[in-house]
């Protein structure tokens, strides 16, 4: 039996759990705002463990790993489904890091925003980069979709 490492037990068993959760609305989901945000906040945070160790890679600060930047691409793409499914009303906050407001007033912008990085992600995985320069011309423009969601919708 293969044995897997604690990461990926938890990116398996949160997949599973979204992939068993996508089929019910989302208000159904969340039994108080706070376990939206929860929810929303640990997706963030994987997304952002596994798309750092790529960004390690592009700003040399890691040596260039085709099969670890494939296998971390894969996994964003994968998780950027869902953290999606924890904007519901009734969870905006004025904290710093915290969802605006004018995500709820601006929903459709928020979506396209949200769209476009899953779309970026999914390239970047597609890719499979066999070299560094390989690596940053897929991971600039998905690393610029999060930067654009950030500015206009998260709080400094």
């Amino acid at each position: 039996m293969k044995k897997i490492s604690m990461k990926h037990a938890l990116s398996l068993t949160l997949l599973s759990v979204a992939a068993l959760g996508t089929s019910l609305p989302a208000q159904a989901q969340f039994q108080k705002p706070e376990d939206a945000i929860k929810y929303r906040k640990a997706a963030f945070t994987l997304i952002g463990a596994h798309f750092s160790r790529m960004g390690a890679m592009v700003q040399g600060r890691a040596p260039f790993d085709a099969a670890a930047a494939a296998s971390n691409a894969e996994i964003v793409a994968n998780l950027s489904r869902l953290p999606f499914h924890g904007f519901v009303e009734g969870t905006a906050s004025k904290d710093k890091g915290g969802a605006k407001a004018e995500i709820w007033s601006e929903r459709a912008k928020f979506d396209e925003a949200a769209k476009k990085m899953q779309d970026e992600v999914a390239k970047l995985a597609a890719a499979k980069p066999a070299t560094v320069e390989q690596l940053k011309a897929s991971f600039g423009p998905a690393a610029s979709t999060c930067k654009s969601c950030h500015d206009n919708f998260r709080n400094e």
